[in-house]
């Protein structure tokens, strides 16, 4: 007895396009988070590095560094990813087919009165 259903293509393309958006590990700016990575990486190298000078002790400064990388360092890597491409790349998803594209610089709006001669 087969209980699998078969999804339909447009069933995939709508829980494809609504589960990647929710999916952003980006900072606010390059250096903050760099400055996070340095600390989580810090925090991670120096518990192990100080377990002979202080003891096992030291190992519990490392979940700390799961909280300046805001989870693990693989989703710390992802998110300097998004936080150096932000504004540079556009997602656009079309029929459950996701492409990267150069992103469209905003208009500049300017304030001054075209000039009539």
């Amino acid at each position: 007895m087969n209980t699998v259903k078969p999804v339909k293509p447009a069933q995939a393309g709508a829980t494809a396009q609504s589960a990647a958006p929710g999916t952003n590990f980006a900072g606010k700016s390059v250096p903050r988070h760099l400055a996070r990575g340095a600390i989580g990486f810090g925090l991670i190298i120096g518990s192990i590095a100080l377990v002979p000078i202080a003891g096992p002790v030291t190992l519990l400064a490392a979940p700390l560094a799961l909280i300046a990388f805001r989870g693990c360092p693989t989703c710390w890597m992802v998110g300097l990813a998004q936080t150096i491409s932000r504004g540079r790349l556009e997602r656009e998803c079309v029929d459950g087919v996701c492409t990267l594209t150069k992103a469209h610089p905003p208009a500049k709006a300017t304030d001054e009165p075209a000039a009539s001669r």
